[in-house]
């Protein structure tokens, strides 16, 4: 079978995206378990190639690459707050990561790298919906790794020949989200709160939009991406825009809930609104989302509820 890496794969995204290609491809995946998780991949251990290992070390890279068709790049510490709080471990994974990989794949040969990138290099600029060609305002460590990421990219395939897609995705949930850690997304800590019998969490007034989208969708965008012959950037998304008010109402819904969610006030890097136009996806890569936001809530809380103890 022909071979595929996908690295950060003991992660949220990075574990659904190689449960997925496991149908059609060898895996192998790379991960050094600082925020991933191997019970995340206790369903496909025994049939994946497992590293323990970081993008920060090139050699380990260039080995696993060998003979790879194509690189899923979801490696990274991912977290806006995160990277506030420590900017540098956020540079060195995200971005010093980011061109190890690029220069392995490139030496390895590998067709294509599809690189994880994030809606937050839009920052809040107050044009909606956020389009590729707009100029970026990242707000934060963390946006601005992901931003010099897809520069790389770019240049590595106009420098190299190196064929790469860099994937803007806009508040990815789904099931094996993390709601456990400080810096967790948003849907896994209201799920949890909710399931715990306590009211949501909601930083600032809540009016504030998000375009969710589920992991599903995100894992189909990245083989898309790979089977296309499109390079550049491309934002992944619904396509849809939803506030945190709105959110908790959902959720406490599908639940059969009704607590008033409690207010803190806003957390810095945070923005205002976020709504994605994914017409350049849909053109150049065939990607049309297949669930809105209450099927992946269906899904999201019927994962975490039998899981987590109330």
């Amino acid at each position: 079978m022909t071979k595929v890496v996908v690295t950060g794969g003991a992660g949220f995204i990075g574990s659904n995206l190689a449960g997925e290609l496991l149908k059609q491809f060898e895996v192998t995946v790379i991960d050094d378990l600082s925020t991933g998780r191997l019970e995340n991949l206790e369903e496909i251990l025994d049939r994946v190639e497992f590293i323990r290992g970081s993008v920060t070390d090139l050699e380990l890279l260039r080995d696993a690459f060998a003979g790879a068709r194509a690189i899923f790049h979801q490696g990274a510490v991912p977290s806006v707050q995160r990277s506030v709080d420590d900017p540098l471990a956020t540079n060195q994974a995200n971005l010093d990561g980011t061109l190890n990989v690029l220069v392995a794949a490139r030496d390895c040969g590998a067709k294509k790298v599809v690189y994880a990138s994030s809606s937050s290099v839009y920052g809040d600029t107050p044009t909606l919906p956020k389009r590729e060609d707009m100029i970026p305002n990242p707000k934060s460590p963390y946006a601005v790794s992901k931003l010099a990421g897809e520069y790389y990219a770019r240049v590595f395939s106009e420098l190299y020949g190196s064929r790469t897609a860099s994937l803007r995705y806009f508040n990815v949930f789904g099931p094996r989200q993390d709601p456990k850690s400080e810096y967790a997304a948003v849907i896994p800590r209201f799920v949890a709160r909710l399931l715990e019998g306590k009211p949501p969490v909601i930083f600032g007034d809540g009016e504030q939009t998000r375009d969710f989208t589920f992991v599903k969708d995100v894992v189909k965008a990245n083989i898309l991406a790979m089977e296309s012959d499109a390079q550049g950037t491309f934002n992944i998304a619904c396509g849809r825009r939803t506030s945190l008010n709105e959110l908790a109402d959902r959720i406490m819904a599908i639940l059969g809930m009704n607590l008033h969610p409690v207010y803190d006030a806003p957390r810095p890097g945070d923005i205002r609104d976020s709504l994605a136009d994914i017409s350049a996806a849909r053109k150049r890569l065939g990607y049309e989302p297949e669930f809105d936001l209450e099927a992946g809530l269906q899904e999201t809380v019927r994962w975490f509820s039998e899981r987590l103890t109330i």
